[in-house]
Parts: structure tokens; sequence; C-alpha cells
């Protein structure tokens, strides 16, 4: 499932990029375009007025300053006539032509065919057109056809370089479209990567909670039914007499509407994060009204308490959820401390912070547990909680209060010796 949707969302991406890069490239192939075209029309308009002189009934064309030059059908242009070849970079030439297509006058600063003249008067007349393009021996050329009064007068440009511009562009497109493409399809895949592993983790996330929550039903369920069952067996006896049995069912139910409150006070916590009410209230009078409550748990497990609170340490959230957390940090701090071990609370400033700390001596957590007790239905040792009663929702209900309020809960731990949890608060 999540390979299809990481190709999934790899097609899109590189769907999504190549039509962009697509209209990237047409839009700047078709200004290019547009300007090599204006500027084949400016030079071919230079060159038309060029060669556009008063032409005589004779065939001859009238030079400035007085003169004619004889640009009579089958003769070759005279070089010492106007002054030379045309103005621009161009190579061109012009050809005079009868209405029948016949050649009447070839003028070109180069010598060239005849029967090429006669080719590329075929080939303009064949475009049916004032003005065209057409190829040629592996040239590209452009004309322009005028009337006169002797008859029509066609300028030819030679264009090779300014199409090998374009052509030039259309491959360089591809090839940079192709490498870009191929990069960005391995950076895509990078990524896609990454932005579905969150994904995959909520989703195997979610399939852990449904597998815990149903073993942690199933072991209740199976006691009622069992107890249930010996009562059904037994239907003459008094209540009395099969009082253990309705107590083991009743605990079992205990333990069952504990569980399901918990996971419900969950899903309200991660649905009420927005329309939480808010107000600033003293934690260090909040954290010595718990210890108070909880000092004849700590006295009769024979656990030592050593305590540095600073006083007058205030912060902004709901008071109420801040006593469920630091009960909870407390009691796993008591469930999880050595015989005659010990317990150490801190609560002081730093910085812009409310710094609360709870220290247990005992086990500890190993680093492979340590980043996962957060985790719902987390516990490191199943059986020793199972016996305690716990069903490691604690902590996860401490995190989301915790979350919920802007700050952070983290725990520390050193093998054999001791674990601290964390609590960090904004100051107010």
């Amino acid at each position: 499932m999540f390979k299809k949707l990481k190709n999934r969302f790899l097609l899109l991406n590189l769907v999504t990029i190549s039509v962009m890069m697509l209209v990237a490239f047409v839009t700047i192939y078709t200004i290019t375009y547009q300007d090599v075209r204006r500027d084949i029309d400016i030079e071919l308009h230079k060159t038309s007025e060029f060669f556009r002189m008063p032409l005589g009934g004779d065939g001859k064309r009238r030079m400035p300053g007085g003169g004619f030059q004889n640009v009579l059908p089958g003769t070759l242009p005279l070089q010492s006539g106007y002054g030379g070849p045309p103005p621009g970079r161009t190579v061109s030439f012009m050809l005079l032509a009868s209405a029948d297509g016949t050649i009447k006058a070839a003028d070109s600063p180069f010598d060239l065919e005849d029967g090429f003249y006669e080719e590329a008067l075929r080939k303009a007349l064949a475009s049916g057109g004032e003005t065209g393009q057409f190829a040629h021996d592996g040239n590209d050329w452009a004309f322009n056809a005028q009337e006169t009064n002797v008859g029509t007068l066609y300028v030819f440009m030679d264009v090779t370089a300014q199409q090998a511009i374009l052509t030039k562009l259309i491959y360089t497109f591809a090839a940079v479209g192709l490498g870009m493409l191929i990069v960005i399809y391995f950076i895509s895949r990078l990524f896609a990567n990454r932005s579905i592993q969150p994904v995959k983790q909520a989703f195997e996330k979610q399939k852990q909670f449904i597998a815990d929550a149903s073993h942690e039903l199933k072991t209740p369920l199976a006691v009622i039914q069992t107890n249930t069952d010996v009562l059904l067996a037994n239907r003459e006896d008094t209540i009395a007499s099969q009082e253990k049995w309705l107590h083991y069912i009743k605990q079992e139910t205990h333990r069952m509407a504990k569980l399901t409150g918990d996971l419900l006070y969950l899903t309200e916590m991660d649905e009420a994060r927005s329309t939480m009410m808010h107000a600033e209230f003293d934690l260090s009078d909040t954290l010595e009204t718990i210890m108070l409550t909880m000092e004849a748990v700590i006295f009769e497990k024979q656990l030592r308490l050593d305590y540095d609170i600073e006083h007058g340490l205030k912060t902004v959230g709901s008071p109420e959820q801040m006593k469920q957390v630091i009960m909870i940090l407390l009691d796993n701090a008591i469930k999880y401390a050595n015989p005659r071990g010990e317990i150490t609370i801190a609560l002081k400033k730093q910085q812009h912070d409310v710094v609360l700390s709870v220290t247990n001596t005992g086990e500890g957590i190993a680093p492979e547990h340590l980043g996962r007790i957060f985790d719902r239905f987390y516990r490191t040792d199943t059986s020793r909680t199972r016996s305690q009663g716990g069903y490691g929702l604690g902590l996860a209900i401490a995190r989301s209060i915790v979350d919920q309020h802007g700050g952070k809960l983290q725990a520390r731990s050193t093998v054999g010796e001791s674990t601290t949890f964390l609590l960090q608060l904004p100051a107010h």
C-alpha cells in the first residue's frame, strides 16, 4: 500500500514538474522565436530597401547621383555600381521576375549560378505568399516579394544562422530538460520516501494501538467470562457463597472501565487542542499540594523523598491537567523505584521556562526503550507493569497534556542507577 502511495506521489510530482518545465520552455522558445523573426523581418526590410531602387522601362536601375546600373537578364551585377553589398551582415540577392515566372534580372554581390536563381524563384513561387522561408542545399533562405512597374521584385536573404539559433535552442532545451528530469526523479524519490515515512509510522502505530488495546481488553474479558461460567454452573448457591467470583468480575470490570476512560481521555485531548481554556496558576503550589497527598504512599513504600522547590513559579494552562501530569510522573517514580530507594523532585526556573524534574533510583530504562516510553500501551516490562495495574497509557496521557500546553516532556535514564523525567513549561 505504501509503495503504491509513494509511486503515485512520485508520478504526480514528476508530471507536475514536467508540465511546468514544458510551459517554461515553450514560453522561452516562443519569445526567442518572435525575436528572431522580428530581426529577420527588419534585416529583410533593410535589404529590400537597398535593392528596391527606381527601375526604368529599359531594365536599368537609377543610382543616386545620376547614372544607371545595368540589370538586364543574363548580365551579372556590377560590383562598382551602388557601392557593394547591401547593409547588414547577411548574404542576400535580388531577382526580378515577370508574370509568367521568368527571371528578367538578377542582382547579387556574390557570384551565384543561374540554376540557383531559378530554384530559389521556383520555391518562392511555390510558397504562394509575399513572404516566406525555404531550405536549399543545407541553407535556410527568407524572401520578400514586391510588385514593381517592370515585374515582381524578389529579395532573398540567408537566415541559416538565425534558424540555427532556434534549432540549437530546441536541442538545448531537450538536453537540459532530460537532465533535470533525471535529477528531479532521484530527488523526488528521496523526498517521497521521507514524506511517506510519517504516514507509514502513523499507520503502524495505529495497527499497534489496535492490537495492544485488543490484547488489554482480552484478559479482563476472559476473566469475566470464566467467572460468569462458574456462577452459571452453581446456580443453586447463594450470592454470599459466590462472592469471590463476583469480586473478580467487578475488579476486571473496573480495570476495563479505567482503560476505556483513559482511551477516551486521550481522544478528547487530541480533539480539544485548540479549544481548551488556559489560565495563569502557581505551579509551585500545585506541586507542593500533590506531594502532600503522596507522602503516605512514599512512606509506605519505604522510599526517601528529597525535593527542592523554587516558590512563586507560575505558568499558563489548566491546573487540573497539570496536577494529572505531576501525579502520573510521581506515581511512575514510586512504582519503579527500587526497594528503600530515593525519589528526588526539583522545580526551578531556567531562562524563560519552568523545569520540573522527577528522579527515582532503580533499574532504569534501556536506550532502545527510552524513545518509545511515551507511546500508548508501550511498556518496558510487561509482566511487572500489568501486576501493578498499569496499561502503559499514563506517560502517553502526560505527553499529550504537555504538548497541548506548549511544553516538553523528556526522559533520561542510566541503566541500573536512575531515571529522570523532565517537564519544561513556558514561565509566566
